[in-house]
Formats: structure tokens, C-alpha cells, sequence
């Protein structure tokens, strides 16, 4: 059974905050305003790529730890240890 086409909310003139124009885009589609969207020139280059790769529980409470006594974080700590250990510089 179909549902029937809902009514988008009107879009703020503007955003207080960065946080108030996030929660509205966390709950909203751009596409319920593509009336309103304008096209750019922009290029968006992506440099950085992020993959995620599985670990065993105790594992990661490890990396926790040693994140933890380095003040680092465990993104940080792995990529030290897989370079270390890769022989990357």
C-alpha cells in the first residue's frame, strides 16, 4: 500500500548555528528541496580515503589502551603500528 506524498517543511531563510543546519539535514532530504538548489562550479577534491578494516574485540580494547597512555587516538595508533610495521615513512 502506498503512503500518500508527504509535505516537505518550509526551508529556513537561514541557520542559527552549524549544529541547527545539521540536525534539519540529518532529518530532511535535499531532494524535497531541489527547487531551491543552485548549480556550482566547485570542484571537491578527495584526497584522504578511509577504510575501515574488522579487529577482534580484544584487540581494539588494546588499541584503546595504548591510545589512552600515548594521548592519541586509535585511528592514530594503528596507522603508526601498520607503518611501523609496513615499513612505511
Amino acid at each position: 500500500m502506498k503512503t500518500k506524498d508527504k509535505i516537505p517543511d518550509s526551508l529556513p531563510e537561514s541557520f542559527a548555528t552549524e549544529e541547527e543546519a545539521g540536525k534539519f539535514w540529518d532529518s530532511h532530504s535535499t531532494m524535497d528541496y531541489a527547487e531551491h538548489l543552485e548549480p556550482v562550479a566547485d570542484v571537491i577534491e578527495i584526497r584522504d580515503r578511509i577504510f575501515e578494516v574488522r579487529v577482534e574485540e580484544d584487540i581494539f580494547q588494546r588499541l584503546q589502551r595504548e591510545a589512552r597512555s600515548l594521548h592519541q587516538s586509535v585511528p592514530e595508533v594503528i596507522d603508526q603500528i601498520l607503518r611501523k610495521t609496513l615499513s612505511i615513512t
